[in-house]
Formats: C-alpha cells, structure tokens, sequence
C-alpha cells in the first residue's frame, strides 16, 4: 500500500473508500486466521465479515494508525472466541456440527499453507498462535498483545504445536 498511514488517517474520518483499501490489503489474513481457529469456511467468512463490521463501526476510535492491522485482528479473535463458545454449546447440546471441508484457493503466499488443512489436532490456543504465527508472520510478543496471552505461554503453545507437527508429518 502506498501511503499506509494516510489511508487510515482517512478511514478514521470516515472514508469507507480508504478502510475498502485497507481491508484489501489483509482481508486473506483475517479470513485464514479465522479458517485456522474455526475449521468450518463459512463460520470463518461469517466472522471476518462481522469484525469488519464492528472494525468499521469503531475505527474512528482507532489511537495507533500503526497499529491498523493488530487492531483488525483482536477484533477478529472476539469473533473467533465466540464462534468457538456457539461450537462449545452445540456440542454440549449434542447438535452436529456440519462437516465442510471446503478449502479456499490459496494464492501468492498462501501457497504454501496447506499445513492449515492439518492443524485439528492441536489445542485451541495451540492453532491461534500457529495461525498467527504462520499466517502474518507474527513474532510471540505481538502474539501476546494481540491474544492478551503472556508471551512465554505463547511461545510454549508454539513450541508444542510445532512439536506435534512434527510427530505427525513424521507418522504419516
């Protein structure tokens, strides 16, 4: 993006045009971030579209026009969170859950994730911190600001989601 700051700087003031632009510069992100955590391509698309939502409610708000990115996907990990209470609740409920294991064509760097497709065997904080990790290229402290986990705990769930991974693709 050419001039990142100015452009949220017009978001902020309520150019639906530059939050479009922004929203097209990590709209792939947000939407494998929530297919990583929710497994289900609808329920993933349902919650990117409802934090864009909320995102563009709320980005007047927004203090750190840096921190645009970080700020889309805190709010995306509410939706997330959410999504994933509903699945808690269906199952405790005994409702199936529907199986969908449609995957979105990945392009440029996406490429290379198909890793995501096999990521049902780690723990629920075990695939937000890979997804973040993998997916943006997060580090563990920005993990840990964006998760509101501590960052020593995110760098365990990543060391054993990495370990499991390993122990899979070498069983397989």
């Amino acid at each position: 993006m050419s001039d990142f700051p100015e452009c949220v700087k017009r978001a902020r003031n309520g150019d639906s045009a530059a939050f479009a632009e922004l929203y097209s510069y990590i709209y792939k992100e947000l939407y494998y971030i929530a297919l990583c955590n929710l497994k289900i391509s609808d329920d993933a698309a349902d919650a990117v579209s409802d934090a864009v939502l909320d995102a563009f409610k709320g980005i007047s708000k927004l203090r750190d026009i840096e921190a645009f990115k970080s700020w889309m996907i805190k709010i995306l990990m509410t939706k997330i969170k959410r999504k994933q209470g509903e699945y808690v609740s269906l199952r405790n409920n005994r409702v199936l859950l529907p199986e969908n294991t449609q995957q979105p064509d990945k392009e440029n760097k996406y490429n290379e994730l198909e890793i995501i497709e096999q990521l049902d065997f780690l723990n629920e904080n075990e695939k937000l911190c890979f997804s973040l990790n993998a997916v943006c290229g997060y580090k563990s402290d920005e993990i840990a600001e964006i998760t509101g986990i501590n960052s020593a705990t995110v760098r365990s769930h990543l060391s054993r989601g990495r370990e499991k991974l390993r122990k899979k693709f070498i069983s397989d």
